[in-house]
């Protein structure tokens, strides 16, 4: 059974991602192996890659930084992350994700 790199959660949206920091640019990628592939620019430092990931999450989402929440793998490249009631899906993910009307 493939695993689902995404789910609702009520209004909540949970991601199951693999990061990529010190990348050229941040950019949301493919899924691969169940989880959504983004590389980040911040590199895997003093919790820099993190911070990073959740600010540009919360952009993409439309969403304020608080409102991205890391509920596991804080040390790992595999996290999985809460969105809280998004405003947006970003383009990327528009057709494989099966989205509430945001």
């Amino acid at each position: 059974m493939k695993q689902q790199w995404y789910r609702w959660d009520g209004e909540d949206l949970i991601l199951s991602i693999k990061t990529q920091p010190k990348s050229g640019k941040d950019q949301i990628c493919e899924v691969q192996e169940g989880h959504l592939k983004i590389k980040i620019t911040a590199p895997p430092i003093d919790g820099k890659a993190n911070a990073h990931l959740i600010k540009f999450l919360a952009k993409s989402f439309g969403v304020i930084k608080s409102g991205v929440e890391l509920e596991r793998g804080d040390c790992s490249r595999l996290k999985r992350i809460r969105i809280i009631a998004p405003k947006k899906i970003p383009e990327e993910l528009k057709k494989g994700l099966a989205c509430k009307t945001i």
